[in-house]
Parts: structure tokens; C-alpha cells; sequence
């Protein structure tokens, strides 16, 4: 089993998304959609994928990038620049 599959939070994100993936979808196929409205569901989505890529992102590093005796501040400097420049 993945590091992945015991990560409770990471399977909360991606049910989260799936979510508000599916109340867009429905928003759509009722016909109530406006425009401007599943764009900020888009924003929201986009948001959250980007989120969990930055949580996986660390989680690789961590668990698979990175010697055990890794330097947590420079992880964290490491990770804001990547947010920075993203």
C-alpha cells in the first residue's frame, strides 16, 4: 500500500474536488448555469487542484526525493519559491 492510500487528508482533497466537480456538472446539465457561476466553480476546482499538486509535490520529496536527514526550512524556502514562480 502507498504512503498515498493511508493519507486520509490527500483522499479528503480529492473527494472534496470530486464534489464540486459534480455540482458544476449538475449546475450545467439543470440549464441554471450562468456563465460568471461555473467560473468561480472553475476557480474553486483549479484551486484545489493546485493545492493537492503542492501536497503531492512535498509528499514526493519527502518520501522519496530527499535523504532522511533533510533540512526542513530548506524544504520549506524550496516549496514558497516553486509557489512563487508557479
Amino acid at each position: 500500500m502507498s504512503h498515498l492510500q493511508k493519507n486520509r487528508k490527500v483522499l479528503n482533497r480529492i473527494s472534496r474536488m470530486q464534489g464540486q466537480m459534480n455540482a458544476m456538472y449538475k449546475t450545467v446539465l439543470d440549464g441554471e448555469a450562468e456563465c460568471i457561476d461555473v467560473l468561480q466553480q472553475m476557480a474553486a476546482i483549479r484551486g484545489a487542484v493546485q493545492g493537492l499538486m503542492n501536497e503531492l509535490l512535498e509528499e514526493h520529496l519527502k518520501n522519496h526525493v530527499l535523504p532522511e536527514d533533510y533540512d526542513e526550512k530548506e524544504l520549506e524556502d524550496f516549496l514558497l519559491l516553486l509557489k512563487k514562480y508557479k
